[in-house]
């Protein structure tokens, strides 16, 4: 969520080639889907293109970001019902050789503004962390990111009753004897359960921030030296995802009393680097573990494979809004309004207007996404042959 991702986003926040990501814990409660897709739930014609407060200058970037992700719409099956693979051909036709000084034109005549339920959005942010880390284990830098173990595998555990083994198994392990069990918690991959298998592909120079590293999905690592070493998401254990943030809140941890800490990122660790014991062991209570792989590419992927860009790449839940189709929010944050484009995913991104914005590295990117929860419209933009078939 991937970074992200997680995002980012974890995985877990899905667990996405997908990311997990933080979620501001002001922002409150997940928003639960009242329906499967958004067929079902039902759409409605979105106000005109033309009257909504898109820049030209943002509306060329989205067209940038429309692009790159352009074949995943007409490959892969759209499980939101709204669009079918070959609405997607004529704007990503045009989409080729539009001119980028004239791209609100393009989105005017090649979408349809369309709303998705209520349309009332929830909007947070992810971001890709920099955090200090090197290729090889040496003094300063001795927490391990791994790589993914070949004994992660699906498999159905023995005490999972045949009336319950529908879809796909879960992440799991198998012993000596064959029987299927739950992989790894966090805590014991902490205490050393992957260690001496060479499953390292870095090393961190801090857990705290190798977390939040793993719930936004991706970052690099930064050595000394200045190396540069990106990371991206490649699998998770299998294990839930808790949002720590959460149960800070519950605990009373989280608000603004005194004694109590910032409802944001920043707040969480902040609270976890003050208090190491008690951090250490919430930490723990997250059991989900977020493997990686080295990435060449010159930005973090998203879910569909694509490089999310900053401030144009948004998550969502595909079963709610089409992967690769622009969305205009316009929200009490101020700077997450205009178009962005559907090119990721994460396991806390659930339910209609349901919105992760992504803010890129750097520490603007880390204090925004860190702090972002904003509600307000959100209009998602579908091929015209789409909206035609929809009746709008």
């Amino acid at each position: 969520m991937t970074p992200t991702r997680l995002l980012s986003c974890i995985a877990t926040l899905a667990l996405l080639a997908g990311c997990s990501r933080v979620i501001p814990e002001d922002a409150g409660e997940q928003l639960v889907p009242v329906a499967p897709n958004a067929a079902i739930l039902g759409v409605s014609a979105g106000p005109s293109l033309s009257g909504l407060p898109v820049r030209d200058v943002d509306a060329s970037h989205a067209l940038d970001a429309f692009v790159a992700s352009c074949h995943v719409p007409q490959q892969r099956e759209d499980v939101s019902g709204l669009t079918q693979l070959q609405d997607w051909a004529a704007p990503c036709d045009a989409a080729a050789t539009w001119p980028r000084n004239d791209a609100r034109r393009f989105f005017a005549e090649n979408f349809t503004p369309v709303v998705v339920g209520d349309g009332q959005g929830f909007a947070t942010g992810y971001f890709e962390p920099q955090i200090a880390g090197s290729r090889t284990r040496r003094p300063g830098f001795d927490v391990p990111v791994y790589g993914l173990p070949d004994d992660l595998e699906r498999c159905w555990r023995g005490d999972t009753p045949e009336s319950e083994r529908e879809g796909r198994a879960p992440l799991s392990r198998r012993l000596p004897d064959g029987r299927c069990v739950e992989y790894y918690t966090r805590a014991e991959i902490e205490d050393g359960a992957l260690a001496d298998r060479d499953l390292e592909i870095g090393w961190a120079a801090e857990s705290v921030e190798l977390f939040f590293l793993q719930i936004q999905g991706s970052g690099q690592l930064i050595s000394p030296e200045g190396e540069v070493l990106r990371i991206g998401y490649a699998g998770q254990n299998g294990q839930a995802y808790t949002a720590i943030g959460a149960l800070m809140r519950q605990r009373g941890l989280l608000g603004d009393g005194p004694g109590q800490y910032a409802s944001s990122m920043q707040g969480i660790m902040q609270y976890i680097r003050e208090n190491p014991a008690a951090g250490a062991a919430l930490m723990r209570e997250n059991e989900s573990w977020v493997f990686f792989r080295v990435l060449d590419e010159t930005g973090p992927l998203g879910s569909i494979g694509v490089p999310v860009t900053a401030e144009n790449s948004v998550a969502v839940d595909p079963n709610f809004v089409p992967y690769g189709a622009p969305v205009f929010l316009d929200l009490d944050r101020n700077e997450a309004d205009g178009l962005w484009v559907a090119q990721d995913t994460g396991g806390a991104i659930k339910g209609a207007n349901r919105f992760d914005t992504f803010w890129g590295a750097g520490e603007r990117a880390r204090a925004v996404a860190g702090d972002m929860s904003s509600r307000g419209q959100a209009v998602v933009l579908v091929p015209t042959a789409s909206a035609r078939r929809l009746g709008l």
